[in-house]
């Protein structure tokens, strides 16, 4: 059984616009008038420097205080982890997950993901490469629900507010965290995963 042709060998291109399908020889689009690429301009140089610039953040993010808690009377400032730590010896295993889930898991999956898919695709790789392609819609699909990270802090205190003789105010920790999540997003949006499939269009 034949395989189906490539965009490339039908001469077509996709505006990263609007997705329209153009023919390869218009430099514009047609419906948005947009300029077209085959692949996003420097998609890998600039989803490194965001990755980068992100992981960076997330160092201040977790050593600077993000919260400040007072439960049962006993205040203290709080990293991401130390707070997470109190919550859970505190018996408020719920906030915690909370928490550990939106400021720690899905910050570091995003980390783990773009950096594996930025290196293969550099190295040509042809590892794997429908599961790559998973991961990054995977990280994609994460990445509508990333502002629920930057308001983590804002639903704890919400639902802290609720309990009697506890209290919860941010520190400035929060706004790198908020840097990591707004940075995520764009190295999630600036990489083109088309690139994941070059190295078996350059082999057929």
């Amino acid at each position: 059984m034949s395989l189906p042709p490539y965009a490339r060998q039908m001469n077509l291109i996709l505006c990263h616009t609007c997705e329209q399908v153009c023919s390869a020889a218009n430099t514009r689009c047609p419906r948005c008038d947009s300029l077209l690429h085959r692949r996003k301009p420097n998609s890998v140089a600039r989803t490194w420097a965001l990755l980068l610039a992100s992981m960076i953040c997330y160092i201040p993010a977790n050593v600077m205080p993000v919260m400040y808690t007072n439960i049962f009377g006993s205040g203290s400032e709080n990293t991401i982890l130390s707070g997470i730590l109190e919550f859970w010896h505190a018996g408020e295993w719920d906030l915690a997950l909370i928490i550990f889930i939106a400021s720690v898991a899905v910050p570091c999956m995003k980390f783990l993901v773009l950096g594996t898919l930025l290196v293969t695709c550099q190295r040509r790789s042809r590892w794997a490469m429908r599961e790559r392609a998973k991961l990054y819609r995977l990280v994609e699909v994460v990445g509508y629900w990333s502002m629920l990270d930057v308001l983590v802090v804002a639903l704890i205190a919400a639902l802290v507010q609720f309990r009697s003789l506890s209290t919860i105010d941010p520190r400035i920790g929060i706004l790198f965290f908020g840097l990591v999540v707004v940075l995520t997003m764009f190295a999630a949006m600036s990489f083109d995963p088309r690139l994941i499939w070059d190295a078996e269009v350059e082999d057929a």
